[in-house]
This record gives C-alpha cells, structure tokens and sequence, in this order.
C-alpha cells in the first residue's frame, strides 16, 4: 500500500538546539494538532522499528533512529508489540517512502497516519544523538515551520508536562486482567504484572506451555496469591521506577510466596522491594547490541535495552547478588536472590539480536517454579 508523505517543512525543537527537517505521519491542517511533545532518546537498533514504536516502555518519548534509513521494510500487522504506537514521536534521517519487503503491508507513513503520530525527517540525526549524548536525554516537541513563533510557549507546555513527574505505568497498563493461554499443553499457571508489557514477552512465555493471567500494575499482591500462580512475571514498562511505588509494595508482598522473575522495569521493581535505589542514566540504554556478561558463566550475551534508569548496585542488600553486568558501563543488568526464588534482569531477553543468547532465562524461571 502506498502513501503519500507531504513532506510539510517541520522543525525539531529540543533543548536550546532547533533541528530542521519534514513532517510525515499524522499532520493535521489545524495548527494546534500538529505538535509532538516528549522526552527525546535516541536507539542504535539497525532493525525493528515497528517494534521500538510499539513498545509500551516508549510512552512519553520521541525516538532519534540513529540508523540511517527508516521504512525500508514498511510495516505490518504481525510485528506489533502492543496494540498501538507508544512512542510520541519518530526522528529519522532518510525516509523511505517505497518500501521493499515481502511481509509489508503498509508504510510506516500509512501506519502512523492511522495512529495519530507524527514523525519527521530528513533531520541531522547525527548531531541530534551527539547533543543527547553530550547533554543526556532532553524533552523536546516536533511542529511545522510554520509555527516557529510558538517556539516559546511550547516549551512552556514542555515544562507541564514533565515526562520525569509522570506515573507512564499507570498511562500504559491494562485496565482489566485478561488471559493469555498457552500454545500448547499448559503445564504452568503464571500472573504477569503489566507495566508496559510487550507482546513478545508473552509469547515467549506461551510458547513454553504458560497460561498467562495478566493484571493491571497496580493490582494488589492478595488477589494475585488469590489465584495461585506457580511464578508472578514483572514485565517492561516506562517512566521513572520511583514513582511506581505501588509495584514495589506488591511485590514486597510476594516476595518468598512465590517465584519472581523481572524484566527491565519489572528488574528495577523487584530491586527497589529488597531495599535498593534507582538511578537515572545521562542518556540510558537503547538499541540491540548492548554486551551483557552472565557472571554465573562468564558467558557475554549480545542483548536488547530499553531503559533510562539502573539499579545502584551499592545498595542492595546482602541477600541479593549481582548476577549480570553490561561491559559498557559496568552497569547491573541482573541480580539473583536465590533464598527467594526471585531473579531479574535489566534487558530484554525475548529479542533477538544475538540472537538467542538470552532466551534461558525463561526456561531458568520454568525451572523455578513449584
């Protein structure tokens, strides 16, 4: 399916830096529609931007493609991580208008069009991520040339809605539990709390005979023991773990009651219950080639990451062990709590990019469970 990108001249408002380029997706004829505002991050993933979109963790933010082209591959119905774009916005270099795939179905022009977002293009994505790197992640809106005189007060607006001060689980998560069965024989029954829960993630678990009974965020920890789950699952999610102490309070509750494992947000829940602090990383870690190293096996896995905050590896507290650290920034990317049944993990291990060095950590948490 084609589609027509207007190439409507646009600007890119980020700091005290004005980056040019063209608008593409859902641009309005109204003015005031036509603005995307958003903490602005940059991935390095040469692939997958339907999924970075998709992903709930992106809620609040505008995302640089540090990659050259985007839209090569188009998009389709199948590689969604969620059921909608979470992502405010899309920065990219070079826009593809054709795309060239056997499995696209529509552009991501068409795509974005249909979900209200906005992108822009032919922006310096270089200097862009250099300015990120050099002053750390930034809030930032996108509008038409056009309005260049808005410029001010925008920022104003920026400043009220401060990505920082705001609970995204509570914006992202389901507002009913719902139930994901297996692919096969159910041999498990599992409870996934979801921050921000990518699909992927329940598929993997699915596949590996879970029926998964997923709950809002803040559902409390009774009802889940309620159920009976053989392991709790602490998803993804965006935003600054601080504020979600609900999740810390659930999960303080479950802990030795039953099997944990984390992942990303879900690592920093579970890290923040046993008593350690969260910290916020100058510009975070995203994109698909982030060397972990397993310190249980030496082994180095070539993992997914998409989080702006770590965990403070000095305050955890003597029950729990560093399992995983990233050899970029010596960062924690998983601890291990061993008389708790409790482990988890700072990145995503149901991507691809190594492409499966991390996938044992859902069979290790199977394995787990009683």
């Amino acid at each position: 399916m084609a589609a027509e990108v207007k190439n409507k001249p646009g600007l890119l408002v980020v700091g005290d830096e004005v980056f040019e380029g063209k608008l593409f997706g859902a641009v309005h004829e109204e003015p005031k529609k036509n603005i995307a505002l958003g903490e602005v991050v940059f991935n390095t993933c040469m692939t997958g931007y339907q999924e970075i979109l998709t992903d709930p963790s992106y809620a609040g933010q505008m995302v640089c493609f540090t990659t050259s082209h985007i839209g090569n591959t188009g998009a389709n119905s199948e590689d969604m991580e969620s059921q909608k774009i979470f992502a405010h916005g899309a920065i990219v270099s070079h826009y593809n208008v054709k795309p060239s795939n056997f499995r696209s179905e529509f552009t991501l022009d068409h795509f974005m069009k249909e979900q209200g977002r906005m992108g822009i293009h032919s922006v310096d994505t270089r200097a862009l991520t250099l300015y990120l790197r050099d002053r750390g992640v930034t809030p930032g809106f996108m509008i038409p040339e056009s309005e260049r005189d808005q410029i001010s007060e925008l920022k104003k607006e920026l400043v009220r809605q401060d990505y920082a001060n705001t609970d995204w689980i509570l914006k992202v998560t389901t507002r009913e539990p719902y139930l994901v069965k297996a692919k096969k024989d159910a041999r498990y029954q599992i409870v996934a709390y979801d921050y921000g829960i990518k699909g992927q993630l329940l598929r993997e678990l699915s596949d590996r005979g879970c029926d998964v009974r997923v709950v809002p965020a803040d559902f409390p920890a009774e009802k889940v023991l309620e159920m009976k789950p053989q392991g709790v699952f602490l998803s993804n999610g965006p935003g600054d773990p601080s504020l979600a102490t609900y999740a810390v309070k659930n999960v303080k509750h479950l802990l030795g009651k039953v099997p944990l494992f984390g992942v990303c947000m879900g690592h920093q829940v579970l890290s923040m219950a046993l008593g350690a602090q969260t910290y916020k990383l100058k510009f975070g870690h995203r994109g698909g080639n982030q060397p972990v190293k397993n310190l249980v096996t030496s082994r180095v896995e070539i993992s997914s990451h998409n989080h702006g905050y770590a965990v403070d590896a000095l305050t955890l507290p003597a029950i729990a062990s560093v399992s995983h650290t990233n050899l970029n920034d010596e960062c924690v990317e998983g601890i291990s709590v061993p008389s708790l049944k409790a482990f988890s993990i700072q990145y995503h291990p149901e991507s691809s990019p190594g492409p499966h060095d991390s996938s044992y950590l859902f069979d290790n948490f199977l394995n787990s469970l009683s």
